[in-house]
């Protein structure tokens, strides 16, 4: 009845993933190809367009040969993707006129600081600070600093879009110039409320409309592949940004579900009833789109996690830092009044303070490296929470538990803490490719696999629960402790009167 197959790319960061699905939501097949992220001389971080579409070339080679071998059809493809990269090309060369800006680069730090004076605006109308990470930035860096880029503008052939938008431009043979409002939403230009671009912010950062994808729904037509002979005339079904992407994977649907990734660093996301006013500590984002309906969400992103881990396994010298600071951590039962508070590169949410640097507190003569390393687990944990508490208390919805997802999850000491500290139950899937199985799902309902979120909602998982253990007189102690420990690190970055 359901013979084909749905193949989902998630074109990451570090590497480029496929999957293929079934009718019943199953993956049955996986393919993956590393990326390089570029770093220059000026500290620069960049990526090669031209390199991230190879990388999709091979997975989808490897993906069609198996569905071949199996003699099942490839009904539609979906795509997920790192957000906030921007990348730029001549839609009649079809090819990219610079190298991609990664979501990490913070070059545009200077017409940010330019801009300040409009941040409020940008704020009001995006839901997004004004901040390096933001797509507009990036595109306003290159029509500044690259003469092929002006000119491309005023031949009017200049194309701007995140990565779905390039890669659905390669699929297509060039003839869709496309995005969908969850990637729309991360860039700093699209109006939250109107759900179009919004003139005043295009013209702020001297970006022409014309250059700018066509906005659509994330579950819906992108159209059809074509110059890929396994793939030609497969209709592109969903498109969505891979943090929303993985939190439509989880099957929960309803307003107060809040989801955390943990990674190098971690970004929280809650869904609301309705576009929330506006709230300092959290932005305000389109979680997915469908059939006209939008889905707004509130989202928390912390710059050091995982990567605070690795930064203690470095200062400890450890062979290999990451793994051996966390199961040197393990050897003991907890911090033992030790927290580290990892604000290398600043704290983001709910502090936003870049001044920021980071702190460790309450050491003591019996302390050992074990305790350090046990402090930055608990300190993912305790991030994690700061976040989840904000969006609580903003959207004025009770959480009833936390989903969790990434690589970090793997470590069962940090769940069950962060369970603990929550008071709250922790939910981690089986599946770890949830990013790629969520724009399945989004496809699978364009497509009329599924009918309503109620069926994917019901479709079979695996989930491994965490409940909190810890007494609460002992939950408020330790965090009363890491909050004492934060307020020292913000007050370290106040300048004396």
């Amino acid at each position: 009845m359901h013979p084909g197959l749905i193949l989902a790319l998630d074109q990451g960061t570090t590497n480029t993933k496929a999957l293929l699905v079934e009718w019943s939501g199953a993956p049955v097949f996986r393919a993956t190809s590393p990326v390089a992220l570029i770093h220059t001389a000026q500290g620069y971080v960049e990526q090669d367009p031209q390199q991230l579409w190879d990388s999709v070339l091979q997975v989808i080679a490897e993906c069609t040969s198996h569905a071949s071998q199996r003699r099942l059809s490839i009904d539609a493809v979906a795509i997920s993707n790192q957000r906030e990269t921007a990348v730029a090309w001549d839609a009649i060369m079809g090819e990219p006129i610079a190298n991609a800006i990664s979501w990490q680069c913070s070059r545009s730090a200077e017409i940010c600081q330019r801009l300040v004076s409009h941040g409020h605006i940008i704020r009001a109308k995006t839901g997004l600070p004004l901040a390096t990470l933001i797509s507009a930035g990036k595109w306003a860096w290159l029509l500044e600093h690259d003469a092929k880029m002006k000119a491309s503008a005023q031949a009017n052939t200049l194309r701007f879009g995140t990565v779905d938008s390039w890669l659905i431009h390669r699929l297509t043979g060039g003839l869709i110039h496309a995005t969908d409002l969850s990637n729309a939403s991360r860039t700093g230009l699209l109006n939250l409320e109107q759900l179009t671009w919004d003139s005043e912010l295009l013209s702020l950062f001297g970006i022409r409309l014309a250059s700018m994808p066509e906005l659509r729904s994330s579950s819906g037509s992108f159209g059809v592949c074509s110059g890929i002979s396994s793939l030609d005339g497969v209709p592109i079904l969903a498109v969505v940004g891979d943090s929303h992407a993985a939190m439509f994977g989880h099957g929960q649907y309803t307003p107060g579900t809040v989801k955390a990734t943990y990674g190098t660093g971690s970004s929280l996301m809650a869904l609301t009833s309705s576009l929330m006013d506006d709230t300092p500590a959290l932005a305000r984002t389109i979680a997915w789109s469908i059939a006209g309906q939008t889905q707004f969400a509130l989202e928390g992103n912390i710059a050091m996690t995982g990567s605070a881990v690795q930064w203690v396994g470095e200062f400890l010298r450890l062979a290999d830092p990451a793994h051996e600071a966390a199961s040197l951590a393990s050897t003991v039962s907890d911090a033992d009044g030790v927290y580290f508070v990892p604000a290398m590169v600043g704290l983001g949410a709910p502090y936003w303070n870049a001044n920021a640097r980071g702190t460790i507190a309450g050491l003591g003569r019996s302390h050992t490296a074990a305790h350090l390393a046990r402090a930055a687990i608990e300190a993912i944990a305790y991030q994690v929470a700061d976040v989840f508490f904000a969006m609580e208390k903003a959207s004025g919805v009770p959480f009833p538990a936390l989903l969790a997802d990434g690589g970090a999850t793997r470590n069962r000491t940090l769940m069950q803490f962060q369970a603990d500290i929550l008071g709250r139950p922790v939910l981690r899937p089986a599946n770890e490719e949830l990013s790629a199985l969520g724009a399945s799902q989004l496809a699978g309902l364009a497509l009329g696999w599924w009918s309503s979120l109620d069926e994917i909602a019901a479709l079979p998982r695996t989930l491994n629960r965490f409940s909190p253990t810890m007494r609460v007189q002992d939950r408020e102690r330790c965090y009363m402790g890491w909050r004492a420990a934060v307020d020292r690190t913000l007050l370290s970055t106040e300048v004396p009167s």
